[in-house]
């Protein structure tokens, strides 16, 4: 059966210092600007099945086609994130696809021997960090299409479309 390629809409990083990190960005690519949501909202988190918090703050832009988000975890716990990078180190985490097939896709990957790092929700839009580690090298996120998380999006990029330099990092 023939099906088509995955759209990759998202590459992330684990860093240790996000005002750093975006500054990097900022200036060595001209990426931005950034926008950070502090210590995102998560619902619902599970870690490899069993509930658990997570406090993390990110910071998006948008470079081409592509956005950037860099992650800092503020919480000691485990995560997808720490299953990579202990505390103190960083790199690259994982790439994201949305998908409106988002149980569907799910299964598809713990068939495949891949199974949910951490889940949970942002409002109307589920996620998942899938360990695709052994097969790609870094984790897989996917993302629930929703209209929400479109406009979120879209606002990132169409901010980044001749940006001038000034108002580097924003806050939503």
């Amino acid at each position: 059966m023939a099906h088509a390629a995955t759209s990759l809409i998202q590459a992330a990083w684990v860093v240790n210092d996000l005002e750093q990190s975006m500054q990097r960005w900022i200036e060595t690519l001209r990426v931005g600007p950034f926008f950070v949501v502090p210590h995102c909202k998560v619902e619902g988190v599970s870690y490899r099945g069993a509930p658990a918090l997570l406090d993390f703050s990110a910071a998006l832009a948008q470079a081409g086609p592509m956005q950037i988000e860099l992650i800092q975890q503020h919480s000691d716990g485990p995560s997808a994130y720490r299953d990579m990078f202990a505390k103190g180190q960083e790199g690259f985490h994982h790439c994201c696809v949305m998908t409106n097939t988002f149980d569907a896709d799910l299964e598809r990957h713990r068939a495949a021997g891949s199974s949910a790092a951490t889940q949970g929700s942002f409002g109307d839009m589920r996620f998942a960090y899938v360990d695709t580690r052994p097969h790609l090298g870094h984790m897989l996120e996917i993302i629930e299409d929703r209209d929400s998380i479109k406009n979120i999006f879209k606002m990132i990029a169409d901010a980044a479309v001749d940006w001038d330099g000034r108002n580097p990092i924003r806050y939503l």
